[in-house]
């Protein structure tokens, strides 16, 4: 049995960004402002209200990510909520929240969830003929795992 999400042509984008990687976000953000513009934007922390004074658009602003940020987008992407995340994060910095980024990431797999964590990534996600369209995803069946017996 297939399990089907369908996305609309006008997608409910994450955007993230840890400390170090902001200003390169915000370089991202402002070159595609055209495209974004087209879509529903949230964010965490800094990052939403940098991209909101970027685009002068409003963008849905959730905590700080070591605050909980992450979390909730996680939580959004589990209800279908989210239909892409892009994380610039850094790979070279630790992170007190590393658990909740892990988890993040964990759960974009889970509900096949399109996800760039850097720039050469979400510029092929953002150009592709997909982002302008609707697009049914096929979810993993875990009716398995959730029947099994504990």
């Amino acid at each position: 049995m297939s399990i089907i999400r369908k996305f609309n042509a006008r997608k409910r984008i994450a955007l993230i960004a840890h400390d170090n990687k902001k200003a390169e976000l915000i370089d991202w953000i402002y070159y595609n402002r055209e495209v974004l513009s087209k879509h529903e934007l949230l964010g965490t922390g800094t990052t939403g209200r940098l991209v909101e004074e970027t685009l002068d658009r409003p963008v849905k602003k959730l905590l700080s990510g070591p605050l909980g940020g992450d979390q909730q987008i996680g939580a959004l992407v589990a209800e279908g909520k989210v239909d892409l995340i892009i994380f610039f994060w850094d790979p070279m910095a630790s992170q007190p929240h590393d658990p909740d980024i892990k988890a993040l990431l964990r759960l974009g797999v889970v509900w096949n969830t399109p996800m760039a964590c850097n720039r050469a990534t979400a510029d092929f996600m953002l150009t592709s003929p997909l982002m302008s369209q609707e697009y049914e995803s096929m979810l993993t069946d875990y009716g398995t795992y959730l029947s099994r017996k504990v």
